[in-house]
């Protein structure tokens, strides 16, 4: 709904998303709380789990300013997929959230689009920590299935935040201008043009650079932070020592 409801809007509503951006981002705050307190309360993952997420929500940040936005270059997403694949669905989805509000921060990228931002991402990083396999498939077949998931939801989060500027389109008289009050299906007929004139210059570049990333670094990353989940036994479980025989001297 805080995407699409201008979609539905009569003619004359209120369209920026500025005036809703606060109202989604102070939903957003307590619903990424609850998710990740239900995560670590699901698979006990206590302080190492907020430490793990603060090292890579601090890498995914540093890695956004590389890409500098040019032609839609982010290389962070390759990382939030991969992490979202090994920590599962639950942290993903606040990892993702988290990263975006860090990596805004950093670039100085504050606005009402940050929190339809951070939603998206944790939506990517959420389907990573879905997908199918994740005990069992390993090796190129697993690098194929991650490196496809990147590149189909890089352009899915394009897609997807396109949704927070295209309203403001509105009134310039051109052929992929948002209409309020139009028919459903002729506005969703401008938006699809305006995301293949203005927008696939942006996703497929990251796309790609996603899937190949993934290809070519994922098996060490993939690596890396299973070695880390293990050593830091997020899922072990507690054994105590046989108490002494009573019996005994």
């Amino acid at each position: 709904m805080g995407f699409g409801w201008p979609l539905l809007a009569a003619p004359g509503a209120g369209l920026a998303h500025s005036s809703d951006a606060p109202w989604l981002f102070a939903l957003l705050l307590p619903l990424m709380l609850a998710v990740g307190w239900a995560a670590i309360a699901e698979s006990g993952l206590g302080a190492k789990s907020v430490a793990m997420l603060g090292v890579l929500a601090a890498a995914a940040a540093a890695l956004r300013p590389l890409g500098a936005g040019a032609a839609g270059l982010q290389p962070m997403f390759f990382l939030l997929v991969l992490a979202g694949r090994v920590l599962g669905p639950g942290f993903g989805f606040v990892l993702g959230s988290v990263s975006m509000l860090a990596s805004g921060l950093l670039t100085g990228g504050v606005g009402p689009w940050l929190p339809f931002q951070m939603l998206a991402m944790g939506w990517v990083t959420m389907g990573a920590g879905l997908l199918p396999g994740s005990r069992r498939l390993r090796g190129r077949a697993e690098l194929a299935l991650v490196a496809g998931y990147g590149a189909v939801t890089s352009l899915g989060y394009g897609l997807v935040m396109n949704l927070q500027a295209w309203p403001y389109l509105a009134g310039m008289s051109s052929g992929i201008s948002f209409v309020p009050g139009d028919p459903l299906p002729e506005n969703l007929g401008r938006y699809l043009t305006y995301v293949l004139t203005t927008s696939l210059g942006w996703d497929v570049p990251r796309a790609v650079l996603t899937a190949g990333l993934v290809l070519l670094c994922g098996g060490t990353v993939l690596r890396a932070l299973r070695r880390a989940t293990r050593r830091a036994a997020f899922n072990a479980e507690p054994r105590f020592a046989g108490s002494a025989d009573p019996a005994g001297p």
